[in-house]
């Protein structure tokens, strides 16, 4: 099965509750991190693709669609493989947005930053940013340039850029789904 939709939205801006969503409307299952901690296997596959050697048909195999990190990442080479797939970007206040990584995904001492068994594959999709992820001004120019580079990259009849207050109306309008 083909990506149908690929997610470029780094993770706290909605993504599960966008997970959730495209799997009501159809389009799942759709890979979110969570997937990656019920299926721990998965995670040598992601080491693999930071390596240079990424499997996409492995790691998505199953899935319609795919949302939040660690596919956010690597969105470029994801859109480029499955080409008929839409892009989904999800947006929020990047001070919102750093404020919540912080309380979460890269809190100080958290699964993100510590030893175990875990902490070569949140390397392989933190390395550009791994040393900065508690700098706010760093991580939020951070976030405004991921946005600008997904805008720049994407064709605006493939791109939805997507905030979860929007609601059904847009995303239904771009999936051209009810």
């Amino acid at each position: 099965m083909a990506l149908k939709i690929v997610g470029s939205g780094l993770g706290r801006t909605g993504t599960k509750s966008l997970q959730s969503a495209l799997n009501m409307l159809g389009f799942g299952p759709c890979h979110h991190m969570v997937e990656v901690f019920a299926h721990p296997e998965t995670a040598p596959l992601w080491i693999a693709a930071a390596a240079g050697r990424p499997d996409w048909d492995a790691i998505f195999a199953g899935y319609g669609a795919m949302v939040d990190y660690p596919g956010a990442h690597y969105w470029r080479q994801i859109a480029a493989y499955y080409p008929d797939a839409k892009v989904l970007h999800t947006v929020r206040d990047p001070d919102q947005w750093f404020d919540s990584t912080q309380a979460t995904i890269f809190a100080p001492g958290g699964a993100s930053t510590r030893p175990g068994p875990f902490a070569e594959f949140f390397a392989s999709f933190t390395g550009g940013f791994r040393a900065h992820m508690q700098d706010r001004a760093y991580m939020t120019d951070y976030f405004r340039r991921h946005t600008e580079e997904v805008k720049r990259t994407i064709p605006p009849e493939r791109l939805l850029i997507y905030e979860a207050g929007q609601g059904w109306e847009p995303l239904c309008k771009f999936l051209g789904v009810k």
